[in-house]
């Protein structure tokens, strides 16, 4: 490279690196007037989401972009990364406190990571909360005395157990509610055990979200749902998404969403191990929906192995879904030790068709997700 070519490039980065430092600026200065919008959201105790305002915004630059000959896709990425960034700093401010009245929450198992998330949301809300661990039953009456609600965060394998024995002299009108992945057993064990009102609830994230915005709550309701009414809109100010489903109906599908996954994970875990297989060399030639897919199987050895014991443990109903999982793999198998091609073929476009539009959607989703990985490449 010649010396002439190497000042005009020399020139040409000085002028990006001007660039990206007035880009610094301008992100900061977003960032601050987002700021002041969740504190007038948070003034008058509106959601920190609002999906419609979002999609309007997002909507608009795109067109604005393209008439600027830039990507719509580049400029909404950026902005997704912004608005995540912002959800992240809006409990820097706190959040509108729906229930004044409330007196104090009760956090059963409340050091654990998912308790611990909640207990601090509750906190940054304005209500005052106290945690009960194995070692503080000495002294229930007196943390439960007053109590206005009281949140079940304990593994699955003694929830029940725990709701019968310890949970069956709450204040009358102390709201009962718990955190459990399933919620059949738990929901039926906290009506018996208590006479006030009784919500089952779901967080479908793990205690490591940044920000509850945009994630999903599963509500079951158990009695009186009109007491509990106040805590579904806190949620929901949190940024949260409320959905409804019967316990039966929450447990039949978590079947497939978490214990049958969660297994399948474990299994190709389980045998990369045995093949001894050299992960690095993987990574080496990975296309990034292989290094997408093996990021998450790492995820799960990644963290606690009771957790997803329990959950996987947890109905013994999961072992129909997951014997149903292997005879159909194991039919796939046979299609390819007999050499079918055509039959692996027919069937691939019977499950195509089944996806119908759902596998064109997954596939735009997917595409931003696959984009993202092969960014984070380092090699």
């Amino acid at each position: 490279m010649n010396e002439r070519t190497t000042a005009e490039l020399e020139n040409l980065r000085g002028l990006i690196d001007g660039v990206d430092q007035q880009l610094i600026h301008l992100l900061r200065k977003r960032l601050d007037l987002v700021a002041q919008v969740g504190a007038v959201k948070h003034g008058a105790g509106l959601p920190i989401y609002a999906p419609q305002r979002e999609a309007a915004m997002l909507s608009k630059r795109r067109d604005e972009a393209e008439k600027m000959n830039v990507s719509p896709q580049l400029i909404e990425d950026i902005l997704r990364r912004l608005m995540r960034e912002s959800y992240l700093n809006e409990k820097d401010i706190g959040f509108k406190q729906v229930n004044p009245n409330l007196g104090h929450v009760v956090i059963v198992g409340g050091s654990g990571k998912l308790g611990g998330l909640f207990s601090q949301m509750l906190v940054l809300s304005g209500y005052q909360v106290k945690v009960i661990d194995k070692d503080d039953w000495a002294r229930a009456d007196e943390i439960f005395d007053g109590a206005g609600l009281v949140i079940v965060t304990v593994p699955i394998g003694i929830t029940c157990e725990l709701i019968k024995d310890k949970l069956t002299s709450l204040p009358a009108n102390c709201i009962l509610a718990d955190l459990t992945s399933i919620k059949g057993e738990p929901v039926e064990a906290m009506l018996a055990a208590h006479s006030g009102p009784v919500v089952g609830l779901h967080p479908m994230f793990g205690p490591d979200v940044g920000s509850l915005a945009k994630q999903v709550v599963v509500v079951c309701h158990g009695r009186d749902s009109d007491k509990y009414q106040w805590l579904l809109e806190q949620i929901e100010i949190w940024g949260a998404r409320i959905v409804e489903a019967e316990p039966e109906k929450h447990d039949k599908a978590m079947q497939l969403v978490q214990a049958m996954r969660h297994f399948s994970s474990f299994v190709y875990g389980f045998n990369l191990y045995k093949e001894e297989a050299d992960i690095e060399s993987l990574l080496q030639f990975s296309s990034p929906i292989y290094r997408l897919e093996l990021a998450m199987v790492g995820r799960l050895f990644a963290q606690s192995p009771d957790l997803y014991a329990d959950i996987i443990f947890a109905q013994k109903e999961s072992m129909q879904a997951i014997g149903d999982y292997l005879d159909n793999y194991s039919h796939a198998l046979s299609l390819l030790q007999a050499g079918d091609r055509e039959a692996f073929v027919a069937e691939f476009k019977e499950v195509a068709q089944w996806f119908g539009d759902f596998a064109p959607q997954f596939q735009r989703e997917s595409r931003a997700m696959l984009q993202s990985v092969n960014d984070m490449k380092t090699g």
